[in-house]
C-alpha cells in the first residue's frame, strides 16, 4: 500500500503497519469530533511518524498512485473534517 503525506512524499507500508495505524486514526476522529486542534495535530504527527518509521520511501522518480492520502500535520479541523466526511472508515480504511 502506498501512503502519501501531503507536502512530504510517499511511503510504501505493509498491511501489518496499516492495521497498526487504526488506533491513531481513531484518535484523529475523536479530536475532530471534540473540536480539539491541539489533539488533532498531535495525532496527525504520530500518524505521520508511524508511516515514516514503518514504511519505505517511494523514490521521487517512481510513479505510483497513492492508496491513502494523509493531510499535513498543520491541517485544520475543518480540512480534516472534510476528508473524514468523504469516507465511512476514517483516514485509514480497516
Amino acid at each position: 500500500m502506498i501512503v502519501r503525506i501531503l507536502g512530504e512524499g510517499q511511503w510504501r507500508i505493509s498491511d501489518a503497519t496499516r492495521v497498526g495505524l487504526n488506533a491513531l486514526d481513531d484518535a484523529i476522529e475523536h479530536a475532530v469530533q471534540d473540536g480539539d486542534q491541539t489533539r488533532l495535530a498531535e495525532a496527525l504527527q504520530k500518524l505521520h511518524d508511524e508511516v515514516r518509521d514503518g514504511g519505505t520511501t517511494v523514490a521521487d522518480d517512481e510513479l505510483a498512485d497513492s492508496d491513502l492520502i494523509l493531510p499535513e500535520v498543520d491541517a485544520t479541523l475543518d480540512e480534516v473534517r472534510q476528508l473524514l466526511s468523504e469516507s465511512d472508515e476514517g483516514l485509514i480504511p480497516n
